[in-house]
């Protein structure tokens, strides 16, 4: 049974009066719609967990850094054990790549406790073996980070929707709260690493990276990790050749986030 990668709950204090006029979470039924974001992916890990990954270049893919730690070592999963499926749905990619290296931003730190700070830096950059070069498959370009109010998008895949992708057109930034951005999109378990968007004309830019679930006076929300100055450090550290490739000795390969408080923050288990 295919396991998803879990999301923390956070409880923090904003208004939720935008999240009523949200667009609702659909599941794309058909192949021709779910072309238009078939460079976003499943990222399945050692055939048992999975998160969502999103190309931003023939080679590169973004993602969440915890989906690539064990949650029980701590330590960091083999990346040979990853594989991007690009457009999957129903049980079809538009293209399957290994991962060749993996890269997680210098300031994250993945421990048992969870804060603010790892949910900023919570971003990573998987160089796959080969590059995607498919017409129908184009990589997204990333965006300047939303204002709170901004309207936004989310393509995910998750707990009880593995096998398509799911859109969720229009969602708000509630807020922006110490490099965290807090929006209304609709999460589940294994929406780990995916892209929130925001729409240039017709181009779809990817903004934000999904990093944890969370919970607002009752209502859901996602916590988002502004990319920027950390998506500039880790594509740096790409063209500087940083990053091992790992030898495969670590063991289980399923992620989940854990839990605590923090500054004013409540964390609590999903």
């Amino acid at each position: 049974m295919r396991r998803w990668m879990a999301l923390s709950l956070m409880v923090i204090t904003i208004t939720t009066s935008a999240i009523a006029q949200d667009a609702r979470l659909r599941r794309l039924e058909n192949g021709d719609e779910a072309k238009a974001w078939s460079a976003v992916g499943r990222l399945d890990i050692n055939g048992t967990g999975f998160c969502t990954g999103a190309l931003i270049a023939p080679h590169l893919v973004l993602t969440a850094a915890h989906c690539l730690f064990d949650r029980d070592t701590k330590l960091r999963i083999d990346h040979g054990r990853i594989e991007f499926l690009a457009g999957w749905f129903n049980g079809r990619a538009g293209a399957y790549r290994d991962v060749r290296r993996a890269l997680v931003h210098p300031d994250y730190v993945y421990a048992d406790d969870l804060s603010s700070s790892r949910v900023r830096n919570d971003l990573a950059l998987l160089e796959l073996v080969h590059p995607i070069k498919n017409t129908t498959i184009r990589p997204f370009r990333t965006g300047a980070r939303p204002q709170t109010g901004d309207r936004v998008g989310v393509v995910s895949y998750a707990k009880d929707r593995a096998e398509a992708p799911s859109l969720q057109e229009v969602c708000t930034v509630l807020s922006r709260q110490e490099g965290v951005l807090v929006t209304s999109c609709s999460v589940d378990f294994g929406s780990s690493g995916s892209p929130i968007f925001i729409f240039d004309g017709d181009e779809a830019q990817i903004v934000s990276v999904i990093s944890a679930k969370a919970e607002v006076d009752g209502a859901q929300v996602s916590l988002g990790t502004a990319l920027g100055q950390p998506l500039a450090e880790l594509q740096a550290g790409m063209v500087a050749g940083d990053g091992i490739i790992l030898d495969g000795s670590l063991g289980s390969a399923r992620v989940r986030v854990g839990s605590v408080r923090d500054t004013g923050a409540k964390f609590v288990k999903p």
